[in-house]
């Protein structure tokens, strides 16, 4: 059996991002320790178990024989022993937990980068099953939804009531089947059926924008198998279209995370050489550590860099803004991050089910551990505070209807210049973009390279 080595990043709520997943909660990273002998995360596929006592185990099977046979209502011995090791993982900290197998597919499908489905983001508008977006390309887009669509039905069940999560697992399917989907739009007279065949979904976890001073943007909505290929590619795009490059602004801001493995490639791409994170745990297998690989061609590690992060930066975000904040690459720029720094070890169980268990802690290069701590920014910028008259939720149906009109920031095409009235919504990218029109900064220049 593989163990699976996985970072956790802060609390974060997905609402079904092209279909791929429909998750509330931590995001997971996982990595490989290189000096294994090729088990997942470093850990030997024939560690023993954890012995329990007899009596504690006839303690234990007692009182679930009573539960099962005098509690008021009926029970499945099944949700008795799921409930029962969801207790004992909640007993340990915040981040060890245990997943149904549903919940563990649901995992491994986000981690994968790509999914069978039909290609379209959703929301509950108004507590109605909505379109956000088709994805350009996909069988979606082909056939014809739009942004702003209701989905009144899928194969021919009523969506009234239906979750998120629900109706995800309803539009997804294997590649090549059908699904139907009953759509009310504007201007139709009654809602109409749209039949569509599932195909293979890329989850796209980079976005890109220009300026036209020679500045380039990119965001990392998290950290999955293609993030390093899909960052790669911007960047050539940008060295062919910008000339000269005058810098890029990576904005890692509510990124809850994403593979331990990816955060290290992402890091990478902008260092020549030294360490980029290590981890100590308990077990030796836990202690290992990885470096930037020295002579690679082709690598960003000399262009004028400024990271974006905020409380919604964790885990895997802060894995590289602490790698390029340690090494003096990047001037770090926002808020304090989320403050989460310990591993967790996913462990496959025989049911398809699995244990999230913290096992160790990751420290930057300068040996300071992140947990519970976050990453200080060099220079500290607000967000933009929220108006008295607004509320939290006025604030999400703004930006989910921005997004509908394909308004924000990374809705537009990538090669289209980030206008002074985007800059202006955005006064933590303007002060990173005023940042590069004047580097180097004080800030970084003056930053001894130990210093944390």
């Amino acid at each position: 059996m593989l163990r699976k080595l996985w970072l956790w990043g802060g609390a974060a709520v997905v609402l079904g991002l092209a279909l791929g997943w429909s998750l509330t909660g931590p995001m997971a990273v996982f990595g490989q320790n290189p000096d294994s002998s090729g088990s997942a995360g470093g850990l030997p596929p024939s560690a023993p178990p954890a012995t329990v006592s007899d009596a504690k185990l006839k303690v234990f099977a007692q009182a679930l024989a009573l539960i099962e046979e005098q509690y008021a209502e009926p029970k499945t011995t099944k949700d008795l022993v799921y409930g029962a090791i969801q207790g004992t993982l909640g007993t340990l900290d915040p981040h060890s937990s245990f997943m149904t197998p549903e919940e563990f597919r649901e995992l491994q499908i986000e981690t994968k980068g790509k999914f069978s489905g039909i290609g379209i983001e959703i929301a509950l508008k108004d507590r109605i099953l909505t379109v956000v977006s088709p994805i350009e390309g996909t069988p979606a887009y082909q056939g014809g939804l739009k942004a702003g669509d209701q989905i009144v039905k899928i194969n021919g069940k009523i969506t009234k009531n239906t979750t998120l999560t629900e109706a995800v697992k309803m539009i997804r399917g294997p590649k090549g089947s059908k699904v139907t989907l009953t759509i009310n739009r504007e201007g139709f007279q009654q809602p109409k059926d749209f039949v569509i065949t599932r195909e293979i979904i890329p989850i796209r976890s980079v976005k890109a924008r220009i300026l036209d001073d020679g500045i380039g943007y990119i965001r990392l909505t998290n950290f999955q198998d293609q993030t390093d290929h899909d960052l790669q590619a911007y960047l050539n795009k940008m060295k062919q279209r910008l000339i000269p490059f005058k810098g890029l602004i990576l904005d890692l801001r509510n990124d809850p995370g994403g593979l331990l493995e990816q955060a290290v490639r992402v890091s990478d791409e902008f260092l020549q050489s030294g360490l980029i994170v290590y981890t100590e745990g308990r077990s030796r297998s836990q202690n290992m550590r990885f470096y930037a690989r020295a002579g690679q061609e082709g690598k960003m590690a000399t262009i004028p860099l400024v990271v974006l992060i905020n409380e919604g930066s964790a885990s895997a975000s802060e894995i590289v803004a602490g790698a390029l904040k340690d090494q003096k690459r990047a001037l770090i720029l926002g808020t304090k991050s989320f403050g989460k720094g310990s591993v967790q070890t996913i462990i496959p169980l025989e049911d398809g089910s699995a244990l999230r268990l913290t096992t160790a802690l990751y420290f930057t290069p300068s040996g300071v551990t992140i947990n519970d701590k976050g990453i200080q920014p060099d220079v500290v910028v607000e967000d933009k505070p929220l108006a008295t008259d607004k509320s939290v939720q006025k604030l999400r149906d703004e930006l989910l209807s921005q997004h509908m009109r394909r308004e924000g920031l990374t809705d537009k095409p990538w090669n289209q210049p980030i206008t002074p009235e985007e800059l202006e919504r955005d006064p933590q990218l303007k002060q990173a973009v005023e940042a590069l029109r004047h580097w180097p900064p004080k800030n970084l220049a003056q930053r001894p390279a130990s210093q944390p």
